[in-house]
């Protein structure tokens, strides 16, 4: 089993964002089904988010209610929380008052229920050295036990070969899926494996594309964020081309007798065992306790399957960048 910070969880997690950040979040009824199936299904590591979702419901404030509800949980969840956003500037800020502010206000909505394993700036501040923040984070709460560890998040290769001369970097978060396979080229992957470093891989089916529940633009929510924010890939353009790789996918899934989700979660644990490979731990988000289910299950995927995968992705690049301009990414 994967295990950071001396804590094991298992192979696959569970992404929090969309319980509390869409335009409309699910019951919290639905909510705690979904929580309750991923830690009955085994997928314990969590990902959410100090901005997931106004300060007065974002996955920690969830979190909380969920575990007032089962405490007996808490020990079983290994907990990795994003923050940092300045909530005046709503940009990235890894100021000593904003770090504090951030990271007290996280433990602060748990109400003591629950300790957070790793917590990481949802980017970097370029206008910070990584020096202060780490040195910061590591002495008045890692040292005290407030917190467990560092992570990084959408950050490129420089900045992690620069992180671990500062502080034990204990995980990287970055975007993965057949629709995003660019830290395996960029030197993400490859620096995440030279420090041992596991990748904690979110989207990994593509922000709901490769489900395959959407065969034409039209099946898109229209109040989906992917909409609102004009995610290139699911512009009406891109989209129509998108499709052609999600269809390919469905039909090895099919062959395979799984999902185009297992299977497209899979391939991301898959790749682990490719020589200069670090530990990838896949996160796909769910709101469902069926879909939760659906995304727990473990399908081996053979070195001549994941071959076949390698051409699929050949023949079928993406159209469309990951992000709208307005995100930052690859800090």
């Amino acid at each position: 089993m994967p295990a950071i910070v001396g804590k094991e969880f298992g192979p696959i997690g569970f992404g929090l964002m969309g319980l509390t950040w869409r335009a409309t979040p699910p019951s919290q009824e639905q909510a705690f089904e979904a929580m309750r199936a991923a830690v009955e299904n085994g997928c314990t590591c969590w990902n959410g988010g100090e901005f997931y979702g106004p300060p007065d419901y974002n996955t920690l404030v969830l979190l909380e209610q969920y575990l007032e509800k089962y405490p007996e949980d808490a020990d079983k969840i290994f907990l990795n929380i994003k923050g940092g956003v300045n909530p005046q500037t709503h940009q990235t800020d890894a100021s000593p008052e904003n770090t504090r502010r951030s990271i007290d206000d996280c433990i602060a909505q748990l109400k003591g229920r629950k300790k957070i394993d790793i917590f990481e700036f949802g980017r970097r501040d370029p206008a910070v050295p990584l020096d202060m923040t780490f040195g910061l984070i590591e002495k008045e709460y890692i040292q005290t036990g407030k917190i467990g560890g560092i992570a990084l998040s959408e950050v490129r290769a420089e900045t992690i070969h620069e992180a671990v001369k500062h502080t034990a970097v204990v995980a990287v978060e970055a975007e993965l899926s057949l629709f995003s396979t660019d830290i395996l080229e960029n030197g993400v992957a490859a620096a995440c494996a030279q420090y041992g470093i596991p990748i904690i891989a979110y989207s990994p089916i593509g922000r709901g594309m490769l489900t395959g529940q959407f065969k034409k633009w039209d099946d898109l929510p229209q109040d989906s964020l992917l909409l609102s924010f004009n995610f290139p890939r699911f512009q009406k353009e891109n989209f129509d081309k998108n499709v052609q790789l999600v269809e390919k996918v469905e039909q090895m899934a099919n062959t395979k007798g799984c999902t185009p989700a297992q299977l497209a979660i899979n391939w991301t644990r898959a790749l682990s065992r490719r020589p200069g490979m670090p530990t990838i731990v896949p996160i796909p988000g769910a709101t469902t306790a069926g879909r939760v289910e659906e995304n727990s299950k473990l399908i081996e995927i053979s070195d001549e399957e994941m071959a076949e995968i390698d051409d699929i992705l050949a023949q079928f690049p993406p159209a469309g960048g990951r992000y709208p301009e307005i995100f930052q990414t690859n800090t």
